[in-house]
């Protein structure tokens, strides 16, 4: 969105949501249901989180997942909060990233 729109109400709910504003843009990330139908957006996603807290001095935690899904062609969406990790993945990719991510030793639920 516009770098100056307000934030709409409309993002906030469900399980998962954030507002980042750049002097570029205000991206949103809600549930792909929320999102009205004149509003630009990218989805379906599915969200993978990272076991955490994690503590901010480990290194190539995004690395570690993002090498075995960009080897299956899988493209991601990172997010980062002050806990942990979420990797948002296609929708229709989402079984194809647990058998990467599974193949690379990484435990998925």
């Amino acid at each position: 969105m516009d770098p100056d729109a307000e934030t709409p109400a409309w993002v906030a709910g469900g399980d998962l949501w954030c507002v980042s504003r750049t002097p570029d843009e205000l991206s949103l990330i809600c549930a792909f249901g929320q999102v009205p139908p004149e509003v630009r957006c990218e989805g379906p996603w599915r969200a993978l989180q990272v076991q955490g807290p994690l503590d901010f001095a480990l290194t190539g935690i995004l690395a570690a997942l993002a090498v075995p899904l960009a080897k299956a062609g899988i493209p991601i969406f990172a997010l980062s909060t002050f806990d942990t990790d979420y990797l948002l993945v296609k929708a229709n990719q989402l079984e194809a990233a647990a058998v990467a991510l599974r193949g690379a030793g990484h435990r998925v639920q």
